[in-house]
C-alpha cells in the first residue's frame, strides 16, 4: 500500500457515527487525560491556547477536534481573519504575535515531529520569547492537543458533535 492509499483509506470514515465512547471505556485514561489538558494550559494566554490547538488539529486533520476550538476561540473573541490564517501563518505573520509565531512554529514541529525531529531553531525562538514555565507549559500543551486528535481520529468523533 502507498503512502496515499493509506491515507484515504484511514480517512474514509464516513459513516456520521462515533466507533467508541472512549469516555466511558477508558474512563479513567479519560479523566487523566483531562487533567493534563487543565494543567497545560494554566498560565497561558487563552487566544494562544486556540491556536495551538488549531494549528495541531489541522496537521493532524482533525474535523473534531477543529470545528471545537474555532468554536471556542470565537466565543473568547478570536477574528474571524486570525481563524482563517492560522493554517497558512508563515504567509500571514502580520496577523500574529512573533510569540505565537514562535508557538506556531514550535506545534508544527512537534505535530510532525517523526518528519525532522524538533529543530533547534525553532526551539531556540521559542526558549527566547517564553519563560521556561510558559515554554514547558506550551510544550505540555502541544502534547496534549496531539493526543485529543488521536482519540478523536481513532474513535471517528464526528464534526460539530461536540457535547461539552
Amino acid at each position: 500500500m502507498t503512502t496515499n492509499t493509506i491515507t484515504n483509506t484511514t480517512r474514509a470514515h464516513s459513516t456520521g457515527t462515533a466507533r467508541l465512547e472512549f469516555a466511558k471505556a477508558a474512563a479513567k485514561a479519560f479523566r487523566a487525560l483531562i487533567a493534563l489538558d487543565a494543567a497545560a494550559r494554566e498560565g497561558l494566554d487563552p487566544a494562544l491556547v486556540e491556536l495551538i490547538q488549531i494549528r495541531a488539529s489541522h496537521l493532524n486533520h482533525c474535523a473534531y477536534c477543529l470545528h471545537m476550538h474555532t468554536n471556542d476561540a470565537r466565543k473568547a473573541g478570536e477574528s474571524e481573519d486570525r481563524l482563517h490564517m492560522v493554517a497558512v501563518w508563515r504567509e500571514a505573520r502580520h496577523f500574529f504575535t512573533e510569540r505565537e509565531q514562535a508557538a506556531l512554529a514550535l506545534t508544527e514541529a512537534m505535530t510532525l515531529v517523526a518528519d525532522a525531529g524538533v529543530p533547534d531553531d525553532v526551539y531556540a525562538q521559542a526558549a527566547s520569547l517564553f519563560e521556561e514555565r510558559e515554554l514547558a507549559q506550551v510544550i505540555a500543551l502541544i502534547c496534549t492537543i496531539n493526543t485529543w486528535n488521536r482519540v478523536a481520529l481513532s474513535t471517528a468523533k464526528v464534526a460539530g458533535t461536540d457535547e461539552r
